[in-house]
């Protein structure tokens, strides 16, 4: 029988049979293996289907509760919604003692369970004042509060429990790709909010994300104990976390990591006020469009996050980088003239911020002694989720006053500081060693 595929398929046959295209598969191939191989664990892969379910809930209820704050329970109050991150995100900083201690000391996966729980009950409870419609701004900040209570124990917890699901080796590869998922959840998430909201309202939001922490519960409960990693854990109820201090003071590399973090986190991840601001003020947007470029932003964060899980151990030169770029790309969004151009700055700031925060977690990890690591945690997770809203009341003050534009110039900033913060020291480092040499 004659062949009659002709000359392009004949082409792409001989293109694939040659051992150029050959060996670029098997790379391809290679590197898909080493980005995802954390996956390959029974524990790690049922905890990522878990926290998947929850982290898309968790998007949505960001998205509904800053479009409550904003267009519901305010006029357009960019500073209301810094005052709600404040208090959802600054208890961290306040329980840092009690956190670090609790997670050096407890059993991580008994102590997520209940943290998970209480969670799932603030966002119930949220969603029947909503739908009930007894919201008022007052509860909204009560109960942002009580969820960053929680969170001061919840997140050290969650950060320290992945080395126990995969071991030191492949701990930088299982935080990048913790950073993914996440950030997948925000591809999904922030849309959906969108819709629901214009659809049936905010109410339902919450309500489903309540139900979403029943699959995080279920991952948690369904692991093989057995086969997990246990940290050490501290038995000596006097070394608090004056003693995770003094082991961060001694260590300059973690000193300029955290400091660095310091820097962008406090006035840079502001992305509810800079992202909420922009819609409804500079493009004249409404809940969908807070959603979709929410979710742009999203797949930067998740190309940034895959990056990294396909690299290996962080270094100061890529902290020094990663804020190098991420202040460039807040400067080059503060200026875009339309919400598409701005969601595409979006993506390429979702990368950036992605690769900083994701490289400072693992070091700042990796340089950790493992009995140390839940304290020196805390104390990363009070900067990482307690210094942003110490900066949010006066990034959301910049947008009301100035304009949204103007707080994202502030980020960018913040995140040249930070680099001129790491070269400063790898200069300092470099030169005794060069005079010795």
């Amino acid at each position: 029988m004659p062949d009659h595929d002709g000359p392009l398929q004949d082409a792409l046959r001989t293109m694939n049979s040659s051992p150029i295209a050959s060996r670029a598969a098997s790379r391809f191939r290679a590197r898909l293996k080493t980005t995802f191989r954390s996956l390959h664990g029974y524990n790690y892969r049922i905890w990522a289907a878990g926290t998947t379910v929850s982290n898309v809930g968790t998007w949505m209820q960001r998205i509904a509760q800053d479009w409550l704050v904003l267009t519901e329970l305010t006029r357009h109050s960019g500073t209301a919604v810094g005052v709600v991150m404040s208090l959802q995100f600054g208890p961290p900083i306040l329980l840092m003692p009690l956190a670090g201690m609790a997670v050096d000391r407890f059993d991580r996966r008994k102590l997520l369970l209940m943290t998970q729980a209480a969670m799932a009950l603030t966002a119930l409870a949220l969603g029947v004042l909503v739908m009930a419609r007894l919201v008022t701004l007052w509860q909204v900040y009560l109960i942002a509060g009580i969820m960053g209570c929680i969170s001061a124990f919840d997140s050290p917890a969650r950060q320290t429990f992945i080395a126990e699901l995969v071991g030191d080796d492949d701990l930088p590869n299982a935080v990048a790709l913790n950073s993914s998922l996440f950030n997948s959840a925000q591809l999904i998430g922030p849309a959906v909010a969108g819709l629901m909201i214009a659809a049936i309202g905010t109410g339902w939001v919450f309500m489903v994300n309540a139900l979403s922490f029943v699959a995080v519960l279920a991952s948690l409960m369904k692991m093989r104990v057995a086969e997990l990693r246990p940290l050490p854990r501290s038995h000596d109820p006097s070394m608090g976390i004056a003693e995770g201090f003094r082991y961060v003071r001694s260590r300059p590399n973690l000193v300029i990591a955290l400091i660095m973090l310091f820097l962008v986190g406090t006035y840079g991840l502001n992305f509810p006020i800079f992202i909420s601001t922009m819609s409804v003020t500079a493009f004249h947007g409404s809940a969908d469009l807070y959603g979709a470029l929410s979710s742009t932003m999203a797949v930067g964060s998740v190309l940034g996050a895959l990056l990294a899980a396909g690299r290996g151990r962080p270094s100061l030169v890529i902290l020094a980088a990663s804020a190098f770029a991420f202040g460039l790309a807040c400067a080059l969004a503060a200026v875009m003239p339309s919400a598409w151009l701005f969601g595409a700055m979006l993506a390429a700031l979702g990368a950036v911020a992605q690769t900083f925060t994701t490289s400072t977690n693992s070091l700042v990890q990796l340089s950790t002694d493992p009995q140390m690591r839940g304290r020196v945690m805390a104390i990363y997770m009070g900067i990482f989720l307690g210094c942003t809203p110490l900066g949010a009341p006066f990034v959301g003050w910049v947008a009301d006053r100035f304009g949204p534009r103007w707080a994202l110039g502030v980020a960018a900033a913040s995140g040249f500081l930070a680099a001129i913060v790491a070269i400063v020291y790898l200069v300092r480092r470099v030169e005794p060693a060069v005079q010795n040499g």
